[in-house]
């Protein structure tokens, strides 16, 4: 890997972003690099820690490459279908970012399930100012994550989301010094990972299902009554209960 650092434990897939001349930005050679972790992920399901190197998350796209790129490049949604992938990787993923996460490095963020920030961490989305816009699924993921209004001050006004505004809006789930940030966030999988893994996948399939249906929570739920995880932990909690 060029572009990458890739530590593998038995839960969990750690992948720092290393282009730290470049602030990380993301090009062609890290696009590449991601879809094949995205195919070990899918291949065996662990959940993944994503982060920065040097004091950045990913300051945005490679500009040089993007100011290359016609009509045909973004159609193929170059960096959109590596995002969607990630977004939707069988386990649970987990941003954690430090510095600067602007244009594609913010896309790339949003399309985890959770997000950590240090205090340096800066969110948005300079793209019209470069002519483009924000094509890699912020234009709805930012809105999702945190309302119509906010996404619309970071894509349309240019405003930068520090660490505190993005965590009351709610687009992270902590902020802490960044010298603790990988810490918080192993520690943040270690929690997630001792509910079942089964029960976790399903309930992000039915929560990214598109308009909820109690049909899709009703086949969720059966696969996992059926599952001995569900009676185990049930049991376990019974006997502590008595």
């Amino acid at each position: 890997m060029s572009t990458l650092q890739i530590e593998e434990f038995e839960d969990r897939v750690v992948i720092t972003l290393n282009r730290p001349e470049a602030r990380n930005a993301i090009n062609a050679a890290m696009i590449g690099e991601l879809h094949n972790a995205c195919t070990m992920l899918e291949q065996k399901p662990r959940m993944l820690l994503l982060t920065g190197a040097a004091g950045a998350f990913a300051a945005g796209a490679d500009i040089a490459e993007l100011r290359e790129r016609g009509y045909q490049h973004a159609l193929q949604g170059i960096n959109s279908r590596l995002f969607d992938r990630i977004a939707k990787l069988p386990l649970l993923t987990v941003a954690a970012v430090d510095g600067y996460a602007l244009g594609g490095g913010s896309e790339l963020a949003y399309a985890c399930d959770l997000r950590l920030a240090s205090r340096a961490a800066v969110f948005g989305n300079p793209e019209p100012g470069l002519g483009i816009l924000a094509g890699a699924g912020a234009c709805w993921r930012l809105a999702d994550l945190a309302g119509k209004a906010v996404a619309k001050q970071v894509l349309l006004a240019g405003k930068l989301l520090i660490a505190n505004d993005a965590l009351r809006y709610g687009l992270v789930y902590e902020v802490t010094e960044p010298e603790e940030l990988l810490r918080r966030a192993h520690d943040l999988l270690d929690r997630m990972g001792r509910s079942s893994a089964t029960a976790l996948r399903l309930t992000k399939l039915v929560l990214d299902a598109p308009g909820g249906h109690p049909l899709v929570d009703d086949l969720a739920q059966a696969i996992l009554f059926e599952i001995d995880d569900k009676r185990d932990r049930m049991t376990a909690f019974l006997e502590w209960k008595s």
